[in-house]
């Protein structure tokens, strides 16, 4: 970790914990920051205030007081996830108090290098791709971000012959001043988190401060297949390495005659690939291009790419269960992850469905809907996606409370050959804490399921 001063005896305001903000608040005291913490959860049911504050931290717990900001704070460092419509981010912006997010804090004491991945969908796959690879070339690679570790935990422990592979969200990318990443990648854009940051073009501008500071030291891996993308991104200094899914691309990374192609050099055959789906394709020529900018070879790509099955709630396969395959893809969260999965597959689809309802309808995932046979649903959106399925001519549509209830009534719809695929297509809210949980009580599930045949 680099001994930087730039904290050194001034007045920072750490708003929201969480792992970022115990992070955050841990290296900002460690740096000789007067650290004064701000948690909307009362102190008496908040440990890890509690815990900062037998650090010598100063603790202010229950909710997040505008006049607070009287006391002279010179930065906030502003947990992701509290919108800037919040008062106090507000009456702050009005302030021109600077306010970073704790990635801000790990780029600048990081001394290893930053790979940067960010976008709509992917992201977490891309960056466990990169990971591994790097892994598998001995490359000391350490994996941060909205996967694992807090980025600044990271920064902490990592040296200069590491490697960090860090996810980055739209939520983050909004605070970041100096923020550097030697390698950025953007998977995708596409609309998403309007309820945050109320357009598209809002949300868009955030995912391209990934590159924003980047020089013609630089790189930037971004998908050459949307126009609008490249467009956003057209300001870069940095060297841009473009891939793509439909067309050949000589200088950048695509496919041809069914092979991945890297500036003219043959990496893998597409055939040998475990990974499904053409999604889970743009995924592997993004972590293809950014490892080969560090020197990996294609024996550990390979390795790599016919070994590896999938990231955790991504479409990832579960069991086997009398001829049914079943997949958990509970970070579908929204019609397009949702889109992409059932493109995922040529065997008829048991589809489960459902979530939280955020206003929109489902009528632009009928198309999409052609190779399912039966739709089990539920959550707050269960009858407009009823609608979108009748729209599509779908017969057999059920309503269940919960994702348990719907493991074994997949069974029972199912035949050997077919895909349960727990797709949402809907945000988890309303019934789980994450869309991890909701993820992990289908897989119970599904066990279950087994055990009972």
């Amino acid at each position: 970790m680099k001994k930087i001063t730039d904290y050194q005896h001034k007045k920072i305001l750490v708003l929201g914990l969480a792992k970022s903000g115990i992070a955050a608040a841990t290296l900002l005291h460690e740096l000789g920051a007067f650290v004064t913490v701000n948690d909307q959860k009362p102190f008496e049911e908040n440990p890890a205030a509690q815990g900062l504050l037998e650090k010598g931290i100063t603790v202010i717990c229950g909710s997040h007081p505008p006049e607070l900001l009287n006391e002279g704070f010179e930065l906030i460092v502003k947990n992701p996830g509290i919108p800037y419509t919040n008062p106090l981010v507000s009456k702050a912006l009005e302030m021109d108090i600077p306010i970073i997010t704790e990635i801000e804090l790990a780029y600048r004491v990081s001394e290893a290098d930053i790979i940067g991945i960010t976008g709509s969908n992917g992201k977490t796959t891309t960056t466990t791709l990169i990971f591994k690879m790097l892994e598998e070339a001995s490359k000391h690679p350490m994996i941060a971000g909205n996967i694992g570790t807090v980025a600044s935990d990271v920064a902490m422990e990592a040296s200069s012959e590491n490697k960090m592979v860090v996810e980055l969200s739209s939520f983050q990318l909004m605070g970041v001043d100096q923020f550097r990443p030697h390698i950025a990648v953007i998977t995708n854009v596409y609309e998403a988190h309007l309820d945050y940051h109320q357009t598209k073009e809002n949300y868009a501008r955030a995912k391209a401060n990934i590159t924003v500071n980047q020089t013609m030291d630089d790189f930037l891996i971004v998908n050459a297949d949307q126009e609008e993308l490249l467009e956003l991104v057209s300001f870069s200094k940095a060297a841009f390495i473009p891939f793509s899914t439909k067309r050949y691309i000589e200088r950048g990374v695509s496919i041809k005659e069914g092979k991945i192609i890297y500036f003219g050099e043959e990496v893998i055959d597409i055939e040998e690939i475990l990974l499904p789906g053409k999604h889970n394709q743009e995924n592997i020529l993004a972590a293809i291009a950014a490892v080969k900018l560090l020197g990996v070879g294609n024996d550990a790509i390979k390795n790599v790419l016919t070994s590896f099955q999938g990231v955790e709630h991504r479409t990832q396969f579960i069991s086997n269960i009398n001829g049914r395959k079943f997949y958990n893809d509970s970070k579908a969260t929204n019609i397009l992850a949702t889109k992409s999965a059932l493109e995922a597959f040529q065997a008829p689809v048991v589809l489960l469905a459902g979530g939280l309802d955020r206003g929109n309808g489902f009528f632009e995932l009928v198309p999409y809907l052609s190779g399912v046979k039966a739709l089990i649903l539920f959550g707050e959106t269960a009858d407009k996606l009823e609608e979108a399925g009748k729209e599509a001519g779908i017969q057999s549509i059920y309503h269940v409370d919960n994702v348990e209830e719907a493991v074994p009534l997949s069974f029972k719809v199912s035949e050997p050959g077919d895909v349960v695929l727990l797709s949402p297509a809907c945000a988890s809210w309303d019934q789980y804490k994450t869309f991890e949980v909701r993820g992990n009580i289908f897989v119970q599930a599904v066990h279950k399921l087994k055990e009972s045949q």
